[in-house]
C-alpha cells in the first residue's frame, strides 16, 4: 500500500470513535479544528459506536450539507464530492479523499492512510449489487457558510501541565539529581584529558608515576559516576513509585465522577488501556525525559571540545548524525501508525480476555468456549502480526542507524589515524578524540529512544487528557447542598432515550407522583419500561425531555451524594463485589455498624445461611457473588439496601429469585421495616404488590394506568389483563 500524508489525518482513540473521527478529518479538511469529545457528542456515541444518520445529523449541526447514497465505483472518480464518509465492512466508517478511475485513497482512523485498487476497494466497500455493477454506501458532505460561523469546541492539544504539577513536590528532588547528574557531566568531561596525558606523556616519555596519577584520576571519575547512578536509581524509584500511584488514582477518581452514560459508550479493555497509558506517561517523565536531559549536556559538552580539538573532525561527526537522524525519522511515521493500531487491538485483547474468564460458565454450557478461544485468538494473532511488523520496522530503523553510525565512526578513525602519521594529532589526541566520538553516539541512541518514547508518551497523553478533561457528572458549586423536606417524587412529562434523537425513545411523555411515605408498584410487560423508569427517579440518567423533581425542587439540583444518601435499591443488575459478606453489605461504611448489619440479613432472611458459614460474614465472596446462588446474591443485595436505612427504596424485580415463601417472608419484612417510607418496587409478579397503596402500569414507555388494586383491578383495563394472565399461568 503507499502512504500519503497530504489529507489531514487523526487516530480514533477508542474503539467505537471511527465515525466521529472521519468527522473530525472532514472537519480539519476544510479548515475546522474541532475535539473529539465534541463530534462524540454531536453523534451521540454509544457502546454500540454510530450510524451514519448520526455522522449525518452531526455533520449538519455544524453547517454541512449532507447527503447519503448508493453509487458505484465509477461514480468516485466523475461526480461524488470529495472527502466524504464511507460504510466500511458493514461495521466501520472511512474516508474517501481522492480517486482515479482505478485507485481509490482511504483515510482509516484505525489503520492509517493508504490507496487501495478497485478490486481491493470493492472487497471492503460494496454491499450490494445493481445490474452486476457492485455499489456501496456513502455520506456525502460539503460546507455552508454557517460551518465557518460555528462556535463549538475546537480541539486543544494535549497538555502535559497537570502532569508536571505530579512533580512539583519532587522538585528538591529532581534539582538534586540534575545537579548530581551535572557534576558528574564535568567530571565525565575531565577523562578524555586524562586519556591524552596518560598516552602522550605517561606513555610517550615513560612516566610511571604520571601513569598512576592518571590511572587513579580515572578510577575516581569512575567511582563518581557509580554514585552519581545509584543516586539517581534511587531517586527514581522513590519518586516514580508515588507518582505512578498518585497518577493512577487521580484517573480512578476521574472516572467515579464521570455520568454512568459514559461507561455505557466504552469498553472495558478501552479503560483498562488507560492504566497502561499513565505508566507509560510515568516511566517517560521520571525516566526516559531526565536521562536525555544528561545526555543532551553531555552531548553539548563534548561537542564543543570536538570542536575545540578538530574542527573537520566535528563536522564529518555532524554530517554523519544528520544522515542517521534523518534515517530513524524516515520511519517514525509508521511506527506511530502501528502504536495507534496495537493500542486499539491491545483494547480488544483485553475485553475478549475478561469476556473469555466472566463468562466461563456461560461458555461450558453451551460448549462455547472453543469458539470463544477462537475469536480471542483470532485477536491475539493480529496483535501479534502489529507487534512483528513494529518489530520488523523497528529493526530496520535501528539496523540501518547502526550501519551509518559504525560508518561515520570508521571514516573518523581513518582519517585521524592518517592526521597522526602525518604528524597533525598526537597519539593521545586519537585516543582522545575517539573516546569522544563514543560519548556522543551514546546521546544520539538516547535521543532515539527519546523521540520513541516521545512519541509513546504523547500518544498516551492524548488518551489520558481525553478522559481528565470530561466534564464531570454534575457541577457541585451549581447545586443545592441541603435537600429539601423529603416530599413526593414528581415526573413532569418526562421523557427518555438512551442513543441521542435517533435512537428508540424509551419513555414516552410520563407524568405521575410518587407520594411520600407509601409504597407504589410500577408494572407492566417486559420491555415497557419500568427500569428505565426507576433509574431516571434514582437519577442514575437525567432525563431527556421534562423534570423530575423531589418535592417542589427539580432533582437535577440536588447534588447528587445527597440525594443518594437518602436512597437505597436494589437494581437487576446490582454488583457483588470480591470482599467479604459483611462489607458487601455495609458498602461505604469503614466502620461496620453491628446492629443495622443484623437488622439488614433478619429483614432480608439470610441472616442464618451467612451464620452457617465456617467464618460467617467475613466469608470473603467471589467477584459477582461466584459461588453464590442467584437467591442468595439476590438477599445480600437486599441486605445492602436495608443496612443502608434509606428514606427511600427503590426495588427492581426484587425477589424475582427467590422461592415463593422466601419472596412472601421478605415482602413482609420490608413492609413492616419501611413502613411510613417511601417504596417504590417494579414486579412481574404482580401478587408481590397488590398490597401496594398505588400502581403505576406501563405499556410501550407510556403510563396507560395509574390507581390502587382495588380500582385497577375492577376497571378492566391493562392491569386486570396483566393480573388475569398471571392467574391463569399460574404465578
Amino acid at each position: 500500500m503507499a502512504k500519503l500524508r497530504r489529507f489531514p489525518f487523526y487516530h480514533q482513540l477508542e474503539a467505537m470513535d471511527c465515525g466521529a473521527t472521519c468527522l473530525r478529518m472532514i472537519a480539519r479538511y476544510y479548515g475546522r479544528f474541532y475535539s473529539l469529545e465534541y463530534l462524540r457528542e454531536l453523534t451521540y456515541l454509544g457502546k454500540q459506536g454510530v450510524s451514519l444518520l448520526e455522522i449525518s445529523d452531526a455533520a449538519e449541526a455544524l453547517g454541512m450539507q449532507t447527503l447519503a447514497v448508493k453509487t458505484s465505483f465509477d461514480r468516485l472518480s466523475e461526480d461524488i464530492p470529495l472527502p466524504c464518509v464511507a460504510h466500511w465492512e458493514d461495521d466501520h466508517f472511512v474516508v474517501l479523499y481522492r480517486a482515479s478511475s482505478q485507485h481509490v485513497w482511504v483515510a482509516d482512523s484505525e489503520a492509517g492512510k493508504f490507496k487501495l485498487d478497485r478490486e481491493d476497494f470493492l472487497r471492503g466497500w460494496a454491499q450490494d449489487e445493481e445490474d452486476g455493477e457492485p455499489l456501496g454506501v456513502l455520506l456525502l458532505l460539503e460546507p455552508t457558510d454557517e460551518f465557518y460561523e460555528h462556535e463549538g469546541r475546537e480541539a486543544s492539544k494535549a497538555s502535559w501541565s497537570y502532569v508536571f504539577s505530579y512533580f512539583r513536590r519532587y522538585r528538591y528532588l529532581i534539582i538534586q539529581l540534575l545537579a548530581g547528574l551535572f557534576v558528574g557531566g564535568l567530571l565525565q568531561m575531565a577523562f578524555p584529558f586524562l586519556l591524552k596525558g596518560l598516552v602522550d606523556v605517561g606513555i610517550g616519555h615513560v612516566e610511571p608515576k604520571f601513569i598512576t596519577m592518571m590511572v587513579m584520576g580515572l578510577l575516581f571519575i569512575f567511582l563518581t559516576q557509580v554514585g552519581v547512578e545509584l543516586l539517581r536509581r534511587w531517586v527514581l524509584l522513590h519518586m516514580g513509585v508515588r507518582v505512578n500511584i498518585k497518577l493512577v488514582s487521580d484517573f480512578l477518581a476521574k472516572l467515579t465522577r464521570l455520568p454512568l452514560r459514559f461507561f455505557d459508550s466504552r469498553m472495558t479493555g478501552d479503560l483498562m488501556q488507560r492504566i497502561t497509558d499513565h505508566e507509560r506517561v510515568q516511566y517517560f517523565l521520571t525516566s526516559t525525559a531526565l536521562f536525555s536531559a544528561l545526555s543532551l549536556f553531555n552531548f553539548v559538552a563534548f561537542s564543543f571540545l570536538l570542536l575545540f580539538w578538530s574542527g573537520w573532525v566535528f563536522a564529518m561527526f555532524f554530517i554523519g548524525t544528520l544522515f542517521q537522524l534523518a534515517w530513524v525519522y524516515f520511519f517514525q511515521y509508521r511506527k506511530r501508525e502501528l502504536e495507534y493500531k496495537r493500542f486499539d487491538q491491545s483494547a480488544e485483547n483485553q475485553g475478549k480476555l475478561i469476556e473469555l474468564i466472566n463468562g466461563m460458565q456461560e461458555l461450558k454450557l453451551h460448549n462455547a468456549e472453543a469458539q470463544k478461544r477462537w475469536s480471542w485468538e483470532r485477536t491475539q494473532s493480529r496483535l501479534i502480526r502489529t507487534g512483528i511488523d513494529s518489530l520488523v520496522i523497528d529493526q530496520w530503523q535501528r539496523s540501518g542507524a547502526d550501519v551509518l553510525n559504525e560508518l561515520k565512526n570508521l571514516l573518523i578513525t581513518f582519517f585521524v589515524a592518517n592526521a597522526v602519521l602525518t604528524g597533525e594529532m598526537t597519539l593521545g589526541m586519537l585516543v582522545a578524540i575517539l573516546y569522544v566520538i563514543g560519548q556522543l553516539n551514546a546521546p544520539i541512541r538516547q535521543f532515539v529512544e527519546f523521540m520513541r518514547a516521545l512519541q509513546e508518551a504523547h500518544f498516551s497523553l492524548e488518551r489520558m487528557n481525553e478522559i481528565h478533561e470530561k466534564a464531570d457528572e454534575e457541577d457541585i458549586s451549581q447545586k443545592i447542598t441541603m435537600l429539601p423536606e423529603m416530599g413526593d417524587l414528581i415526573l413532569d412529562r418526562v421523557s427518555f432515550q438512551y442513543d441521542g434523537p435517533n435512537s428508540p425513545t424509551v419513555i414516552r411523555q410520563v407524568s405521575l407522583r410518587v407520594p411520600k411515605g407509601k409504597m407504589t408498584a410500577i408494572v407492566g410487560s417486559s420491555g415497557s419500561g419500568k427500569t428505565t423508569l426507576l433509574k431516571l427517579m434514582l437519577g442514575i440518567y437525567p432525563p431527556t425531555e421534562g423534570a423530575v423533581r423531589l418535592g417542589d425542587v427539580n432533582l437535577d439540583n440536588i447534588q447528587q451524594r445527597l440525594w443518594r444518601d437518602k436512597v437505597g435499591a436494589v437494581l437487576q443488575d446490582g454488583y457483588i463485589f470480591n470482599d467479604t459478606i459483611a462489607r458487601n453489605i455495609a458498602l461505604g461504611d469503614e466502620i461496620i455498624d453491628k446492629h443495622k448489619l443484623l437488622r439488614a440479613v433478619k429483614v432480608a432472611n439470610v441472616q442464618s445461611f451467612i451464620e452457617s458459614l465456617p467464618l460467617g460474614y467475613s466469608t470473603r465472596i467471589g467477584q459477582e457473588g461466584l459461588g453464590l446462588s442467584q437467591g442468595e446474591r439476590q438477599r445480600l443485595l437486599i441486605a445492602r439496601a436495608v443496612y443502608k436505612n434509606p428514606e427511600y427504596l427503590f426495588l427492581d424485580e426484587a425477589t424475582t429469585a427467590l422461592d415463593t415463601y422466601n419472596e412472601m417472608l421478605i415482602t413482609e419484612e420490608l413492609r413492616e421495616a419501611f413502613a411510613g417510607r417511601t417504596v417504590v418496587a417494579v414486579a412481574h409478579r404482580l401478587n408481590t404488590i397488590r398490597e401496594a397503596d398505588y400502581i403505576i402500569v406501563l405499556e410501550g414507555g407510556e403510563v396507560v394506568e395509574q390507581g390502587s388494586h382495588d380500582q385497577l383491578y375492577f376497571a378492566r383495563g391493562a392491569y386486570h389483563h396483566l393480573l388475569r394472565n398471571q392467574m391463569e399461568l399460574g404465578a
